[in-house]
């Protein structure tokens, strides 16, 4: 019995080991299954690599990571909408539209943490669907290749962007947008149903005008229980709309 007990246990251990996280050896210091070490690349050897005739190939850098987009080079190389991109780091033209030569910048400090967040998006793109090469030595990387007070300042911005979007992903849940209208005829409508807001529910709710923290707008959303809606300071009623009414006239939004 003791035997069978003994067998069952390395044999379990063995599918433990077998199923373990690829980087389960580096956290624990085996340092020969790290593969080699990371490519790193100064700005002029990058820029080397624009596409252009007797270029070194196509690469583009996002946030200091440097990908091959060869495969995209009717976008990337030359005559191509994003040719701009091309053997350099634009990570700010990403988020500000600002294509000019201004405007290809790798400095996002300017960015609010909810524009980082669509940033980083950007830069999961390309790890899925580019090969990445190296790094870039820099703003966001040192000549060791460890990330710099800049990234790490960055690295924050985006967790803050991600606690706001998900505040924001609850709140619409918790508060549905309305469904509007407006005519020059008879004005403004506002008024809830089971799908307004594109969330479906079981209940239809009253219109309320909801202040968030830190904006400077309003906008109207459906409240399940207007006694508890009573509570909520950011929570205030359309003037003239009775307070268990489901549609509210209004002069704007």
């Amino acid at each position: 019995m003791n035997s069978m007990l003994g067998y069952i246990f390395v044999a379990f251990l063995s599918l433990a080991v077998l199923f373990l996280p690829r980087d389960w050896s580096v956290k624990f210091g085996n340092e020969s299954s790290q593969g080699p070490p990371v490519r790193l690349l100064s700005r002029r050897e990058l820029s080397l690599y624009d596409g252009e005739e007797g270029s070194k190939g196509l690469y583009l850098a996002l946030l200091g990571q440097v990908f091959d987009v060869h495969k995209g080079h009717r976008h990337y190389g030359p005559g191509g909408a994003y040719h701009f991109m091309a053997g350099k780091d634009a990570s700010l033209a990403f988020i500000s539209g600002d294509f000019t030569e201004r405007g290809q910048t790798d400095d996002v400090s300017s960015l609010s943490p909810q524009q980082v967040v669509a940033l980083y998006d950007w830069l999961s793109f390309y790890q899925r669907d580019y090969q990445a090469v190296g790094l870039v030595i820099g703003r966001f990387y040192s000549e060791t290749g460890q990330p710099t007070e800049a990234l790490l300042e960055l690295e924050a911005s985006l967790a803050e962007g991600q606690r706001i979007k998900a505040q924001s992903e609850a709140e619409m849940i918790l508060f549905p947008a309305c469904n509007s209208q407006w005519s020059a005829a008879t004005g403004g409508r506002v008024w809830c149903s089971t799908k307004s807001g594109g969330v479906e529910r079981g209940w239809t709710g009253v219109p309320r005008k909801l202040f968030s923290p830190g904006s400077t707008g309003v906008r109207c959303v459906c409240v399940e229980d207007p006694a508890a809606a009573e509570e909520d300071p950011n929570l205030q009623k359309y003037d003239g709309c009775p307070p268990h009414a489901d549609s509210c006239s209004v002069k704007e939004y």
